[in-house]
């Protein structure tokens, strides 16, 4: 709650990127070297590291990846650097649940809440539901533009399937945590094992 007792504003920029596992590596090792997220970025941008067609979109991707990472503690940047393929789709999946409220709210409401009640499906109607229930309280939800909802939504499914948390077909993966990723996840209260779609207490 702000100083007038409204909900803090949503962040919603996450129209730029998915969850960039080839980058998110990378980066996390160049912070281990530089220990600053502004010479993380610039290293980015100046080498062109994530391979983006145009500097816009190389100033965007550089900024979007960096502010994910640095929600993450010292020892979760230090998995990332030398993860699975299943511990780097977990903890990237974290970040941007953590750098996005609306996100964490969606995943813990709705994705983790479906499968808890054992109703396996997750469609784009219920995130369409989901956004007309928090427009009550959210007005930077209820003034968005109908292209700028369609792009969010793709992108939210598009990141569901890549963290491997839904299939294709849009039926919910039940989550098995990694060892490392599930130590530190419980380290926080609440835990962020209430993002996944898991029946393990959060």
């Amino acid at each position: 709650m702000n100083a007038v007792g409204d909900p803090q504003r949503y962040r919603l920029s996450f129209t730029v990127g998915t969850l960039y596992l080839g980058g998110a590596p990378l980066a996390a090792r160049l912070y281990e070297d530089l220990g600053d997220w502004l010479k993380v970025r610039e290293s980015l941008r100046s080498e062109n590291l994530l391979q983006a067609r145009t500097s816009a979109s190389l100033i965007l991707l550089s900024r979007e990846l960096t502010h994910r990472l640095s929600t993450l503690s010292p020892q979760e940047i230090a998995i990332v650097t030398d993860a699975t393929v299943e511990e780097l789709a977990q903890i990237m999946w974290v970040t941007v649940c953590r750098r996005y409220s609306f996100i964490g709210e969606f995943a813990e409401e709705v994705l983790r809440e479906r499968f808890l009640l054992m109703q396996t499906g997750l469609t784009t109607e219920h995130f369409d539901s989901f956004v007309r229930e928090k427009a009550l309280w959210h007005e930077e939800l209820a003034n968005l533009e109908s292209t700028t909802l369609k792009k969010l939504r793709a992108n939210l499914f598009k990141m569901l399937r890549e963290a491997d948390l839904l299939t294709d077909d849009g039926v919910i993966i039940p989550t098995v945590l990694a060892t490392r990723v599930h130590e530190q996840l419980t380290r926080r209260v609440p835990s962020d094992i209430r993002f996944f779609p898991t029946r393990e207490t959060a």
